[in-house]
């Protein structure tokens, strides 16, 4: 079933919605009531979760992106076209920013409402790579299971548990955004802005790394298909 790109536009608004509320609300949430005492653990099974949601409910319309360096991987793999993009990016920031508007008028505004930072007691030439890294994962894992399941299965346990173990191990040192939609809606309304730069540089170049790395797959996949 072919979707159109309204629907495709709704999806992805209220899948990045979701997302940004349970990862940068986590945040908010334990430096509210539990004065930071969950850490990174809560903060990493919280985007988890909010991904089994999004992935088994919109994958079929949108293959579940909610991420602007997700969907430049698939556009450069041939799934989406240049208009899509523009749907897709337009979703994202604005299911962000209402996500981080909630967060804030009903969770509470402490820890800058959950904006990521690196850590600056590492240099910024392992930062960096660690945020390339962590957001190349993601897509690597992405690819895969469309590439063999087709987001069937345990697609969302994948894609979510990837984010849930980048932030787990890699957060301490960048941040672990992946995303530059959940960077920057909380960045934009709390002010801090400085490390922008970071996120929405790193994870692009991480998910086109991956992107390039598979689109061979993709196109040889895409051609068995027409042949038979």
């Amino acid at each position: 079933m072919t979707y159109s790109n309204l629907q495709i536009f709704t999806v992805e608004l209220v899948g990045t919605f979701i997302l940004v509320v349970f990862a940068t609300g986590s945040i908010v949430l334990d430096a509210e009531i539990f004065n930071g005492e969950l850490g990174i653990p809560f903060a990493a099974i919280a985007p988890f979760i909010a991904l089994l949601i999004g992935v088994y409910s919109f994958g079929k319309v949108s293959l579940a992106h909610f991420n602007p360096a997700v969907t430049i991987g698939y556009y450069i793999t041939g799934h989406i076209s240049k208009i899509q993009v523009m749907y897709y990016f337009a979703a994202e920031i604005i299911g962000a920013i209402l996500g981080s508007l909630f967060v804030l008028k009903v969770i509470g505004e402490k820890a800058d409402l959950g904006v990521n930072a690196p850590n600056f007691d590492f240099s910024i030439f392992l930062i960096f790579p660690v945020e390339v890294l962590a957001s190349a994962m993601l897509m690597g894992v992405i690819f895969y299971v469309v590439y063999t399941k087709g987001l069937r299965g345990f697609s969302g346990v994948a894609i979510g548990g990837i984010v849930g173990l980048d932030i787990l191990f890699l957060a301490f040192i960048s941040g672990a955004s992946m995303n530059p939609a959940r960077a920057l809606a909380p960045a934009l309304l709390s002010g801090v802005v400085e490390n922008l730069w970071l996120y929405w540089s790193a994870p692009f170049v991480g998910t086109i790394i991956a992107a390039f790395a598979f689109r061979g797959k993709f196109k040889a996949q895409r051609k068995k298909e027409a042949e038979s």
